[in-house]
């Protein structure tokens, strides 16, 4: 039975998961609450994979193995933290006790890990096998499995120059304990659409492959990419679709079948696609959804303090937490800031002259283009706030990669006045 940081006595702090939402709580519990508490994390490997970069190492014929994942080991040594490599198989909340199974060999004995404070950062499991025909068919970016295997199609003469049909199956949100402010979505997350539709066009065309007329994009509900708000998306699509030739279906409601030449939906509308790039739906952890403390999809519930308020030492950050949505980065880093100042506040280390956090969320992203362009977006207004930017350029690219280094040099623990500096001058 492991208690953590050599069973000092102190609070033990148990961190599931460390890739954004993870690591970034770990980091900042410890610069919040200092030596109060032992923090131990635990993933089932020890690099983070910096996702949201993969599609600009692919279009590129790079390895996105090479540079995207971010070994993390020293930054939580360095902080006095214990990394536990294993799975987590089920967390009894009655006992405080977590179950996993180490995952450097396969074999290894169950283990017990007890805790006093427990932060759920152990995002979501990507449905493709709920797909029929994806397998065989479809392409993604969402790993660096996925991301080489689309890369090789591409490069190695597999693609033919044909229609080009991306886009997400529906995501199933749920709705107990969810603020009436947060709006249901249709998708956990349609950034990448936009994305890949942009660089894939600048791909086709250095290339000679094609252009951005052989690409649709679709989307189950009235507006791709819902969560930057209508008049975002209007804008967007008035180059994409107008200026750029692109075609584009909406209300498909949902992915019924990929197949050879293309994608049929359930609602009976189908694409003829040679390459069908998509993304799945986001469900929880099949453990997760047996605990009494989540939605009716499996996804954690908490306050606007990220704690569950019938267990208030249990704590969720980032794709597992209710209130992510839209499923963005950005927002899990935010939570996993408001959860550090939580448990600095409950060993009373929280400075009384800081402004204590709560939910409040916001859209913020960089998205690449091709040709060393990328846009961005700061928006509120599917929350119902007044803010709904978007703009495009090379700077934006220059941030988008710069975010990706300073993150790495930080070990995930980028700090407040950065995000600052970064709506200033993206705005």
């Amino acid at each position: 039975m492991s208690k953590g940081n050599g069973m000092t006595g102190k609070p033990h702090v148990v961190v599931l998961g460390c890739n954004f939402g993870g690591l970034t709580a770990a980091r900042f519990i410890r610069e919040k609450a200092g030596d109060s508490v032992d923090i131990t994390v635990i993933d089932r490997k020890p690099y983070l994979v910096f996702v949201p970069n993969i599609q600009m190492e692919v279009f590129a014929n790079k390895d996105p193995e090479e540079k995207l994942q971010m070994q993390f080991y020293e930054f939580l040594k360095g902080d006095g933290s214990v990394f536990l490599q294993a799975e987590v198989k089920d967390v009894d909340i009655e006992s405080k006790c977590i179950t996993i199974v180490p995952t450097e060999r396969p074999g290894a004995a169950t283990e017990k890990v007890q805790y006093d404070y427990i932060v759920f950062a152990l995002g979501c499991k990507l449905d493709y096998a709920a797909i029929p025909g994806f397998a065989e068919y479809g392409h993604t970016v969402s790993d660096t499995f996925y991301g080489n295997k689309l890369r090789r199609h591409l490069f190695s003469g597999g693609y033919k120059g044909g229609p080009i049909a991306i886009g997400t199956a529906r995501f199933k949100m749920g709705t107990k304990g969810r603020p009436a402010w947060i709006p249901t979505m249709t998708s956990a997350c349609e950034g990448p659409p936009l994305e890949l539709s942009l660089g894939l066009a600048s791909l086709l065309k250095e290339k000679n492959w094609g252009s951005a007329k052989n690409i649709t994009l679709f989307t189950q509900g009235e507006w791709i990419a819902e969560d930057a708000g209508v008049p975002l998306v209007k804008e967007f699509l008035k180059i994409a679709v107008d200026g750029m030739g692109m075609s584009y279906m909406n209300q498909t409601e949902d992915i019924k079948e990929i197949t050879k030449d293309g994608i049929e939906f359930t609602n009976g509308k189908s694409l003829e696609a040679e390459l069908k790039i998509v993304l799945p739906n986001w469900v929880a952890h099949d453990f997760i959804k047996k605990l009494p403390i989540v939605d009716e999809e499996g996804f954690i519930i908490t306050d606007l303090y990220m704690r569950n308020q019938d267990h208030p030492e249990i704590f969720a950050v980032g794709d597992c937490a209710a209130l992510t949505a839209p499923k963005l980065g950005g927002i899990g880093d935010m939570e996993a800031r408001i959860v550090a100042q939580q448990i600095a506040k409950d060993m009373g280390k929280l400075n009384p002259e800081e402004k204590e956090m709560k939910f409040a969320p916001v859209v913020m992203c960089f998205g690449d283009m091709g040709d060393h362009k990328a846009f961005y977006i700061h928006s509120d207004l599917i929350y119902g706030g007044k803010t709904g930017i978007m703009k495009m350029g090379h700077k934006y690219f220059m941030m988008k990669v710069g975010f990706k280094e300073t993150y790495f040099m930080l070990g995930g623990k980028t700090p407040e006045w950065g995000i600052r500096l970064t709506e200033l001058v993206g705005d």
